[in-house]
């Protein structure tokens, strides 16, 4: 078989890359040709996306692109923003970042809206401010005028790809981030809609992952000098694009996309909605094939990020692998932390406000920049074991392994920690597996792979897998008691 060539770019909250993929028809290999800083533009009162920087690296990467003549490009980013077009089919501002302020508090306005419970009924997403749905409120309460200027809605992925072909479309599995569409239906929720007075003709169509989003313009292959290209729609929103390439040979298998966010859950053919994913406040989003992502978004490490960035900020420049060796030196089980507490969300000291939770929860404050990564990497590893129990409980099985994709697979003190913590066997990677989804899409929309149970296999048969089986089970049982006795 000849070998075929796709361009996968894979949009971060951090930092963006460029790879081609290329299949011999047995397995897939990765080239990272282009990474970039994705550094947002913060104001006095706002935060953006810099969306002409962002478009900027998407045609480098085209360029860089050109020698290896891909079949394809397929972009996806994290879930949530959008961006606003005007009557003249141009952005009207940048982006606002999914961590700018501008909905904090926000629940208590939507709820007087519609009662908490009805919006979950509705969309069966789990409660996040930053959600499309508190973003347009947010717009339609403060900057109503700048909202009436707009003619359509596109969001990231699908906004980078109008600019790259000038059609107008929202991915299926981006669109299910929004808490905007009904899981049951697919489409966008009337109730929703008409209840926050959302103009439905502001969104695109919808459209599947795999789907044709058309062929770069002529006027930017002229600008690059290079040859028309297809742009494909793959699952747009990164987790959905990492599922793909989760390498189960099992229909059913519990994973965790770990990145700046940690995604735990299942692959569903139904959405669940019911009174205890509502209390327990669960997440039932769109993947590829349309299947229903049940899970959970826990914070992630993004507390790892934060904290190391702001040591840096203090002129301390420390890498990952010291602060994972001085966690790993630091005492065990002295102090917890809520990982899911919103005074983790925005920049800044992270490590000031985590002595701070432990000071006002009456538990020993971690001074060293080891005994914070410790409470960071013991609390997210007890999370995911109460976020599994409660998995299980909802759909009546128990799952003996947990797959960890993505790059939070390369900590390998966490992935012991989350072995120890869940009693289960943890496999990772890929560590690229975002990248590899994307690709895989390309391949099954160009006929290449035949579904998504074989792209699994040639991902698996593509990858690099370690395996972490738990240890120390009795010590970590006991400290479990005493996490969710003070979480909860």
């Amino acid at each position: 078989m000849k070998t075929t060539k796709v361009l996968a770019i894979d949009f971060g909250a951090s930092t963006g890359r460029a790879i081609i993929g290329s299949f011999d028809g047995e397995k897939i290999t990765l080239e990272e040709i282009h990474r970039f800083e994705n550094t947002p533009i913060s104001t006095e009162n706002a935060l953006y996306w810099d969306f002409d920087m962002q478009f900027g690296e998407i045609k480098i990467a085209l360029k860089k692109a050109a020698e290896y003549s891909p079949v394809s490009v397929g972009i996806d980013t994290w879930g949530v923003d959008f961006g606003l077009i005007g009557k003249d089919g141009k952005l009207l501002e940048n982006p606002a970042h999914y961590r700018d302020s501008r909905t904090d508090n926000i629940f208590e306005k939507a709820f007087a809206i519609m009662p908490k419970k009805e919006i979950y009924e509705q969309t069966g997403i789990q409660f996040m401010q930053f959600n499309t749905l508190y973003q347009l409120l947010s717009l339609k309460l403060y900057r109503n005028d700048f909202l009436k200027r707009a003619d359509k809605l596109l969001f990231v992925p699908n906004l980078f790809n109008y600019h790259l072909t000038g059609k107008m479309q929202s991915e299926y599995s981006f669109v299910s981030t929004t808490q905007l569409q009904n899981p049951r239906t697919g489409k966008l929720d009337d109730k929703i809609l008409d209840a926050f007075e959302i103009d439905k003709s502001i969104f695109a169509e919808i459209v599947d992952s795999g789907s044709d989003a058309g062929t770069l313009k002529s006027e930017i292959c002229q600008e690059l000098n290079i040859k028309p290209i297809k742009i494909v729609n793959v699952a747009a929103h990164d987790t959905a694009s990492a599922v793909v390439a989760v390498p189960s040979t099992d229909d059913d298998f519990l994973y965790i996309s770990s990145g700046t966010w940690s995604l735990m859950g299942i692959e569903n053919d139904t959405p669940i909605i019911n009174e205890q994913s509502f209390a327990e406040d669960f997440t039932n989003e769109g993947g590829y094939n349309r299947n229903v992502r049940f899970l959970k978004n826990i914070m992630g490490l993004w507390l790892v990020q934060e904290s190391r960035r702001q040591w840096k900020r203090e002129g301390e420049d420390i890498s990952f692998a010291e602060l994972e060796k001085q966690a790993l030196d630091a005492p065990s089980f002295r102090s917890f932390i809520d990982t899911e507490d919103t005074v983790f969300l925005h920049a800044g000291d992270i490590p000031s406000r985590i002595r701070e939770f432990c000071k006002n929860s009456g538990q020993p404050v971690p001074e060293t920049k080891g005994e914070i990564m410790r409470c960071i990497y013991e609390s997210l590893a007890f999370k995911y074991r109460s976020t599994k129990e409660k998995i299980e409980k909802l759909v009546g099985k128990t799952y003996d392994t947990v797959h960890i994709v993505g790059g939070g697979g390369k900590d390998k003190l966490l992935c012991q920690f989350s072995a120890n913590a869940t009693g289960s066997k943890v496999i990772t990677g890929p560590t690229e597996a975002t990248a590899l989804g994307n690709i895989a899409v390309q391949l099954i929309a160009d006929g290449k792979i035949k579904d998504i149970k074989e792209a699994r296999k040639i991902i698996a048969n593509s990858s690099s897998l370690e395996t972490y089986l738990p240890n120390d089970s009795e010590s970590f049982n006991t400290a479990y008691q005493k996490f969710i006795k003070l979480i909860g």
